[in-house]
C-alpha cells in the first residue's frame, strides 16, 4: 500500500477533542487537504447504520479514531456504565465500517490506563493483561483494551493495516477544563486560576500528591500519529507513546502554580483517590522506530494556560462561565 498523499481522503473522528484537533492541525501543517472532520451533530458514532452509511458514501482512505468518551479520575469512577458502553460502541461501529469498506490505514488511539495498576515501571507493551487494572478507571480501560485487541485480531485475520497507539497523559490546546470531569492538568489549571481570581490563601490538590505521572504535549502525539500512518504496514500492533519521564502530582501542582501565578499555599486532600501509584511508559519501541521530539513541559503548560484563558469567557468575578464540555 502507498503512503498517504496530500490529497488522500482522511477522516479524523473526534476532531473537536484534544487529540483529534491536534491531528487535524498537524495534517494541515503537513499540507494534507482532503480532511473529513465529522462532529456529533453530523454523525452520531453510537448509530451503527449512520457510521456504515458514512463510510459507504465517503470511501475514506485513512482513518484516525480519536473519538471517545473521556474524563479524569472522578468522571471515570462516576460514569462507569457510560464509559464502557459508549466507548465500546463508538470504536466497534468504526471498526465494522472500516472492515466492510476497507481503508489503507487506520490508527486507534487508546490510553496508558490499559496497563495493570501495579505494573513494573517503566511499562512495556508486553505487560498488557498481566494483572488487575486500576479500579477507578477499569470500565474505560477495558473498552480501550477491547479496541486494541480488536484492531490486532482484525489485522491478523484480514491483514487490515490497523495499528493502536497508547499515549500517556496528554495535555495542550483544546483541552476540556471542566472542574471535576477533566484530566489532572486542565482541571488543576482551571481550579487554580479561579482560586487566584478569588484571592484564596490556599489551594487544595486532590489526593496525597505522591503518585507520579508522565505527561505528553498533544501536538507531539499528533506528529507521531502521522509518522506511524506513513509507515503503517511495518508498525507493531500497538505502540506506547510518551516522553519516558514522569513527575509527582505535587511537583505538577507547583509548576501550574508558578505558571498561573497563584500566590497561596498548596494543601493536599488525602480523602480523594490517588489512582495508580505510578504510570511511566517504556517508549523504546517508539523512539527506535520513529524518533521523537518533545515540547518543554513548562512551555506546554504556559500554552495550555493561554488556551484556557482564550477559550473560556469570564464573568465579572472572573469565574469561568462558558461551556463546561467540548
Amino acid at each position: 500500500m502507498s503512503k498517504p498523499k496530500k490529497d488522500s481522503k482522511i477522516i479524523v473522528f473526534g476532531p473537536r477533542g484534544l487529540v483529534g484537533s491536534a491531528i487535524v492541525r498537524e495534517l494541515k501543517h503537513q499540507g494534507f487537504s482532503n480532511i473529513l472532520t465529522p462532529v456529533r451533530e453530523e454523525l452520531d458514532l453510537l448509530d451503527q447504520s449512520a457510521v456504515f452509511n458514512y463510510f459507504n458514501y465517503e470511501q475514506p482512505e485513512y482513518v484516525y479514531i480519536a473519538a471517545a468518551k473521556v474524563g479524569g479520575i472522578i468522571a471515570n469512577n462516576t460514569y462507569r456504565g457510560d464509559f464502557i458502553y459508549e466507548n465500546l460502541t463508538i470504536q466497534n461501529n468504526i471498526f465494522g465500517a472500516a472492515h466492510k469498506y476497507p481503508v489503507s490505514g487506520l490508527i486507534f488511539l487508546g490510553s496508558s490506563c490499559i496497563y495493570p495498576k501495579n505494573s513494573p515501571q517503566p511499562i512495556k507493551e508486553e505487560y498488557l493483561l498481566s494483572s488487575e487494572l486500576e479500579p477507578t478507571n477499569e470500565p474505560y480501560a477495558i473498552a480501550k483494551i477491547a479496541g486494541l485487541k480488536t484492531a490486532q485480531a482484525m489485522r491478523q485475520q484480514y491483514k487490515h493495516p490497523w495499528v493502536s497507539l497508547m499515549p500517556t497523559n496528554l495535555y495542550g490546546p483544546n483541552d476540556n477544563y471542566h472542574p471535576e470531569n477533566s484530566h489532572v492538568i486542565p482541571g488543576m489549571i482551571r481550579r487554580m486560576h479561579e482560586a487566584k481570581v478569588r484571592g484564596d490563601k490556599t489551594f487544595t490538590v486532590w489526593g496525597t500528591g505522591k503518585p507520579r505521572r508522565e505527561f505528553l504535549y498533544v501536538d507531539d502525539l499528533a506528529k507521531i500519529c502521522l509518522q506511524v500512518m506513513a509507515n503503517i504496514e511495518s508498525a507493531p500492533d500497538w505502540i506506547n507513546v510518551g516522553t519516558g519521564v514522569d513527575m509527582s502530582i505535587a511537583k505538577l501542582a507547583g509548576v501550574i502554580q508558578e505558571v498561573v501565578g497563584f500566590k497561596g499555599e498548596l494543601l493536599f486532600d488525602s480523602s480523594r483517590p490517588d489512582g495508580t501509584p505510578r504510570k511511566l511508559l517504556d517508549v523504546s519501541t517508539m523512539n527506535e522506530k520513529y524518533g521523537a521530539s518533545y515540547t518543554d513541559f513548562v512551555v506546554g503548560i504556559k500554552s495550555s494556560y493561554e488556551d484556557f484563558k482564550n477559550q473560556y469567557a469570564k464573568t465579572s468575578t472572573g469565574v469561568i462561565s462558558k461551556s463546561e464540555t467540548l
